[in-house]
């Protein structure tokens, strides 16, 4: 009986085994298949991943480079600029020196003042009319309150009156403003 049984139970172990095995061998197919069915769009993806990174990292790369292009650029033109900045002013204010050099070379042959002083004058008319062109203009001091801002009290004299107390009486040395900068404050004589 008991070989029987041996005999009967070892049918059922080896039925079970071969079930097993079937299921075993099913499994790595189907997980083959899948696998396979898998690392297509996998690899499709990772090729379509690549390709877009590649071309971000392309576009990266150039953007870099047109910025650097640009600072660079930016650097030079900058350094132009302060060089040859005041080329405009230079040139316009060759002509002054044209009639300066003019009216000294004359001095010695005039005998008429008058003529040399309005030579002069209309020098200095042009000069001026050049610096106000160029933004320059005098800080007016005439009979006006002292500002700090604007200018320097060289001197404090008695006011010779009530009324000029605190007034700027004097310009020793004109002021200028560069556009509503300024550049050089006036030095005045105020009255106290």
């Amino acid at each position: 009986m008991k070989t029987s049984e041996n005999k009967q139970s070892q049918p059922l172990v080896d039925e079970e085994e071969e079930t097993d095995n079937l299921s075993d061998n099913a499994t790595p197919e189907t997980s083959d298949e899948c696998a396979a069915s898998d690392s297509a769009p996998k690899e499709e993806e990772l090729q379509d991943l690549q390709t877009r990174y590649d071309e971000l990292n392309d576009a990266h790369l150039r953007l870099r480079a047109e910025y650097d292009n640009y600072r660079k650029r930016t650097i030079r033109e900058k350094s132009e600029l302060i060089r040859n900045g005041g080329e405009k002013a230079m040139i316009d204010l060759l002509p002054v020196i044209d009639d300066l050099e003019l009216a000294l070379k004359n001095i010695g042959e005039t005998s008429d003042v008058d003529a040399l002083k309005e030579g002069v004058q209309l020098i200095y008319t042009k000069f001026e009319e050049y610096l106000k062109r160029q933004g320059v203009t005098p800080i007016e001091t005439d009979h006006l309150p002292f500002d700090e801002n604007l200018c320097e009290a060289i001197a404090v004299i008695p006011a010779p009156s009530e009324e000029e107390k605190g007034i700027m009486i004097d310009c020793v040395k004109k002021g200028y403003k560069l556009n509503d900068k300024v550049i050089r404050h006036a030095h005045v004589v105020v009255g106290q």
